[in-house]
């Protein structure tokens, strides 16, 4: 067989196999499932006082399960009792002073004020006319010029005692000066801002759950010094709860905010819960060290969060999950446990 026989026969057998394999490659399905591997992660949420006091008691224990607005610890509340009361006493001692000027001045204190004007008037009439009776016993050289200037003096002193008189009443007439009224109404208002803030200082003295959750750690006990650097309770939040999971870039395209997906446990093999991707990171990183394999070790991936619907209360903090994703396009997409149920 010749040289050229040889060749076109291996040019045959190789277009015959570019044929098959386009046609091979053509029939076989494309997959749209990705699996994904994760943990389950959940918030936390440290809770503290905000004034240092000592702790009176502690109410839960670890692992309980709490209610939103559930008291978990109360510090000792005799001081915060006593800054309630003091900022009452003082806010009503304030507004007493308030009513008394809006009040004005009463009938009685306006009719002293007016008797004090007559008797100061007689008073004036009566020096006059002692000084006119020595000034004409001084001309007759009856009286020394002593008791004439004596006299004078009371005259004047009479006078401008009634023009002092005369002030006073007309200003207890009109009442108090409408400035002072307005110092007396912002006075009040610094005191019943003091009650407030005596009152959210006694509120906080309670510790309450913030939401729906199990006690995870109980930091410190009935006696101990609490602050707002010191935390008393872990709370380990039951919603949200997500597979943290992690995806390469090639797979990246292929998913979307709201897109439903399938997690299972090996604590529960039979089982699948519903979720939905809710988180796509924007930026990359480098591969855990918890889901990094020898191949990975340098590859760089975005982290995901799939939130997962947990009815009856299974899945937990760290628990190892498999992520089942179909990648195929769906106008459908899920956003909560609810919308998902229905």
């Amino acid at each position: 067989m010749t040289k050229h026989h040889m060749a076109a026969i291996a040019l045959v057998v190789a277009s015959g196999c570019l044929i098959a394999g386009f046609y091979l490659h053509r029939d076989a399905p494309t997959s749209t499932q990705l699996t994904l591997y994760g943990n389950i992660d959940i918030r936390q949420v440290e809770l503290s006082f905000r004034e240092p006091e000592r702790i009176a008691q502690i109410l839960v224990k670890e692992g309980e399960q709490v209610k939103a607005g559930q008291l978990l610890a109360t510090q000792v509340l005799n001081g915060y009792q006593y800054q309630v009361d003091l900022a009452e006493a003082r806010l009503e001692a304030q507004q007493h002073q308030l009513d008394k000027l809006l009040h004005g001045s009463r009938p009685q204190e306006i009719g002293i004020a007016r008797n004090d004007v007559k008797a100061a008037e007689a008073s004036v009439t009566l020096a006059k006319k002692e000084l006119q009776r020595l000034k004409t016993l001084a001309i007759k050289k009856l009286a020394s010029p002593q008791s004439v200037d004596k006299a004078k003096a009371a005259y004047d002193s009479a006078t401008e005692n009634l023009q002092a008189l005369k002030k006073q009443y007309a200003l207890t007439s009109i009442g108090p000066r409408a400035e002072d009224i307005q110092v007396a109404r912002a006075q009040l208002k610094v005191e019943q801002a003091s009650l407030q803030l005596a009152q959210k200082s006694l509120q906080d003295a309670h510790l309450l759950a913030p939401s729906d959750a199990v006690v995870q750690n109980r930091i410190l006990e009935p006696g101990d010094m609490a602050s707002a650097q010191t935390p008393v309770l872990t709370l380990a939040l039951q919603d949200p709860l997500w597979a943290r999971t992690y995806v390469e870039e090639r797979d990246l395209g292929k998913l979307r905010h709201g897109m439903p997906a399938l997690v299972s446990s090996d604590s529960f093999p039979s089982k699948q819960y519903t979720g939905w991707i809710g988180y796509i990171s924007p930026t990359a990183e480098f591969t855990p060290k918890a889901v990094e394999t020898t191949e990975l070790r340098t590859s760089l991936v975005y982290q995901l969060r799939v939130y997962v619907c947990n009815p009856q209360d299974q899945l937990r903090l760290g628990m190892p999950v498999t992520v089942n994703i179909d990648t195929a396009p769906a106008s459908s997409t899920v956003t909560n446990c609810q919308a998902d149920a229905s």
